[in-house]
């Protein structure tokens, strides 16, 4: 009941800029699947676009494995008054980029009909009122975190807020991070070394700080697609580079390189003005004023939105939920 239709309908073919990928996508290619096999996807994007085509070609890929789907990068007209030949040129394009001549055109808009007419194919509309899934790129362009129900899971890493809480040993880093996540209702990452380095009672050797720099962002990118709009992030490899420095005397050039590109909207750098409490992976409790510093200059150095918080636990969650309602507002 739930595969796509094998009889001997045809092919069909539908296309879009799916910038980005949202669930009025999904319904329209599912939809088409189970109406027509084999179903062609023709991803179309130009280079000033704001979301680049190869991520939208991927995006379709992951969501439809079972289609051919196909990214098309001509600069093309958009519209039928921007060139005479518009729907030759179009005819031209889908008929290089399908396998076959399509029998079914599948559209959620007027042109289906004029492009199923070139193409000598029969066109299939699919919502044309969208109603059924009532939304649009540019609604979600305009304001992604209003709609991000959506959203598919493969989309929302593109779109989501991430918060890196980031400072010194023993300021209270992984607690705001739980209890902002729980909050926003949403979920965090906790700082992968502790895992990694908890069996060798906190001892970390120079190989680890290359598997600490692999496995901080490999465990945020995931959880990114499972947050509600925000994620908050126990640290980064921003920190990794600092105490690479720190205990080894250099990092790796690759690890810098990452951290500078990693993208945070905010950072909540922690002051050190609460007690230090020792455990088996802390280090330098009598140093935490020159790491606040040193932490505070890499976040300047990179141009990073930050906020310090400081004061007691509750006073800090406060104005972390403040600056997070700040970010979340843009």
């Amino acid at each position: 009941m739930g595969a796509e239709h094998k009889g001997p309908t045809g092919g069909g073919m539908i296309l879009g800029k799916f910038m980005p990928p949202h669930l009025g996508h999904v319904f329209a290619v599912d939809f088409a699947r189970r109406f027509a096999h084999p179903l062609t996807v023709l991803v179309c994007s130009l280079d000033r676009e704001p979301i680049p085509g190869r991520v939208r070609f991927e995006w379709m890929r992951e969501l439809f494995p079972s289609c051919d789907v196909r990214h098309v990068t001509d600069d093309l007209p958009q519209e039928p008054a921007d060139h005479p030949d518009f729907w030759t040129i179009w005819r031209d394009v889908v008929l290089a980029n399908t396998p076959a001549p399509p029998r079914f055109v599948f559209a959620s808009e007027q042109y289906g009909f004029k492009l199923a007419e070139v193409l000598g194919a029969t066109f299939i509309p699919v919502d044309l009122a969208r109603s059924l899934v009532p939304v649009s790129g540019t609604a979600i362009r305009t304001r992604p975190l209003a709609h991000w129900e959506y959203l598919p899971a493969c989309v929302r890493p593109h779109f989501v807020k991430r918060v890196c809480v980031f400072g010194p040993e023993s300021t209270g880093k992984t607690t705001l991070a739980r209890d902002l996540a729980k909050h926003f209702r949403t979920v965090w990452v906790a700082e992968f070394a502790r895992g990694l380095l908890d069996h060798k009672n906190g001892q970390c050797d120079p190989a680890d700080i290359e598997l600490i720099a692999r496995g901080q962002p490999a465990a945020e990118d995931a959880l990114a697609r499972q947050a509600n709009r925000v994620l908050f992030c126990d640290t980064d490899v921003l920190s990794t580079t600092i105490w690479a420095d720190e205990l080894f005397g250099h990092c790796p050039e690759w690890i810098t390189k990452l951290a500078d590109e990693r993208r945070y909207d905010l950072s909540l750098l922690l002051d050190v003005d609460v007690p230090w409490v020792d455990d088996s992976q802390r280090y330098l409790p009598h140093r935490r004023r020159e790491f606040f510093e040193r932490c505070e200059g890499a976040l300047r150095s990179r141009g990073r939105q930050y906020v310090v918080l400081r004061g007691g636990w509750d006073e800090r969650f406060a104005a972390a939920v403040r600056a997070v309602d700040r970010v979340m507002a843009e």
